[in-house]
């Protein structure tokens, strides 16, 4: 009767083991098939100023891959434009050329054009995808996000 008691108990924790186990692995691909996509920087925290939208799965299909370029093209502008700060930090610090640090701030200059001409065309672009309400609550929320972002 002792080893039927000894084998009962060895098998519960064995089972509850094996359930401990399979929850685990569950919730680690659940978390881990779930990449969150890069912030928006018109937006704070990890979300998107889209997600707030209540877009239909349609927009959504379309949105995504519009901001994943979106994002990829900003990341690109800006590992370009933090190569320039250092840049201009040398130049600053070693050597006092005016034409040289005139033509690298132009340089500068340039990327931030093109940074908000890329803001500009993903901005009308995603204005295509929205219906009116949406793009007044989208518009909506943007203002409040640049006035938060003025007044911090």
């Amino acid at each position: 009767m002792r080893s039927k008691w000894l084998v009962l108990i060895l098998i519960l924790s064995l089972a509850i083991n094996a359930g401990v186990l399979v929850s685990m692995g569950y919730h680690y691909y659940v978390n881990a098939s779930n990449t969150p996509s890069a912030p928006c920087p018109m937006s704070p925290g990890d979300s998107h100023l889209y997600q707030s939208l209540g877009l239909s799965n349609l927009q959504l299909a379309k949105m995504e891959p519009l901001a994943q370029k979106f994002h990829g093209r900003l990341a690109e502008l800006g590992a370009l434009m933090e190569k320039k700060k250092e840049t201009l930090t040398d130049l600053l610090q070693k050597d006092s050329d005016p034409v040289k640090i005139e033509n690298l701030r132009k340089e500068m200059a340039a990327i931030q054009d093109d940074i908000q001409k890329e803001v500009i065309t993903h901005i009308t672009e995603l204005k295509k995808i929205l219906d009116p309400q949406q793009q007044q609550r989208f518009f909506d929320l943007m203002r409040q996000n640049m006035t938060h972002a003025q007044s911090s």
